[in-house]
């Protein structure tokens, strides 16, 4: 199987539930003087980071991911759990005078979101080169949020080796400037971004969406519970949402859907196949409390598949790639 390495946050989740709505207590004439505090009714603690999410849900689907990123000295509990899972976490390294990040999410009962992220040991992510950390040339790199510029440096260093990369800004598109943006997708066969995070981009770099298709050669926009668009040689390939069984938290669904994703790019799977993947991965995630707290199996993952969409039997290569990593 082709090596793919996973960079970006390794953090710890803090997930919390607002018995109410947050637009009820926006003001729009107030908007610019916001001071609220929202009484939350319950709080977990969770492992996640968008890297470790995405390395997570791929381990389950039978493959091996290395784990690119930086830890602080909390991490033990957290790299024994990722490891058991199937991650390589050798290419990990861990700041021990810091914490390791932590994302702090409150969400109401129509499922809006306020968040805050505390960087922690990512800040140190600027401070390793891949070919620090690993001494061979990987497949497939995934730059996912971390440390500005870390992203800008790792999207450059893939650039200069030609090495594939996947540009996955997503929740630091808000922080990221125009030129910043411009400068990590410059290159990449794949860009992935949820409807919101293209317009921004869109917004922030004076592109259009024609634009970004354009440049980038495959183009991911992920719309929640109507699925996804995948653009790619002038074609948009419309991918439906799982039905999920119930819907408990929507934290960690993005990340479990480029894991799906992901995973069927390693099999050469065809990008429909593969984006069905993501949906039924984010799915899995969505029925949970938590972005690493679904659990499932090859063979359990492929019936859930096959219940609802004919693979024509391409997934059969997943169980053949699970067989030989245990």
């Amino acid at each position: 199987m082709r090596e793919i390495v996973i960079s970006g946050s390794i953090a710890y989740d803090y997930l919390m539930r607002f018995p109410g709505r947050f637009t009820e207590y926006l003001i729009p004439e107030q908007l610019h003087q916001v001071s609220l505090s929202f009484l939350v009714e319950d709080m977990t603690k969770h492992w996640g980071g968008v890297a470790a999410n995405i390395a997570y849900t791929m381990a389950l689907l039978g493959t091996r991911p290395k784990l690119m990123g930086t830890v602080g000295r909390d991490f033990g509990d957290y790299r024994m759990w990722l490891e058991q899972a199937g991650v390589d976490c050798s290419t990990v390294r861990e700041i021990p005078e810091v914490f390791t990040a932590s994302f702090f999410v409150n969400t109401d009962l129509d499922n809006n979101q306020i968040a805050s992220f505390y960087g922690g040991a990512m800040s140190r992510a600027r401070d390793f080169k891949l070919a620090d950390i690993y001494d061979g040339t990987p497949d497939l790199v995934v730059i996912s949020p971390n440390d500005p510029v870390a992203m800008m440096n790792l999207a450059e260093e893939c650039r200069e080796r030609d090495i594939r990369f996947i540009y996955d800004p997503s929740q630091q598109v808000p922080r990221l400037d125009g030129g910043a943006l411009r400068t990590g997708m410059e290159g990449a066969y794949l860009m992935t971004v949820n409807a919101y995070e293209s317009e921004l981009i869109c917004e922030k770099t004076g592109m259009t969406l024609d634009d970004l298709r354009n440049e980038i050669e495959v183009l991911v926009i992920t719309r929640g519970k109507h699925g996804s668009e995948i653009y790619q040689n002038g074609d948009i390939i419309h991918v439906p949402a799982f039905p999920a069984k119930n819907i408990k938290d929507p934290t960690g669904g993005g990340d479990a859907y480029r894991a799906g994703l992901l995973c069927g790019m390693l099999y050469d799977l065809p990008i429909e196949v593969s984006g069905l993947m993501g949906s039924l991965c984010a799915t899995y995630v969505l029925e949970n409390n938590g972005t690493q707290s679904h659990r499932f199996n090859v063979d359990e993952f492929v019936t859930r598949y096959r219940a609802h969409f004919d693979d024509h039997d391409l997934l059969d290569c997943l169980k053949q790639g699970a067989d030989h990593t245990e």
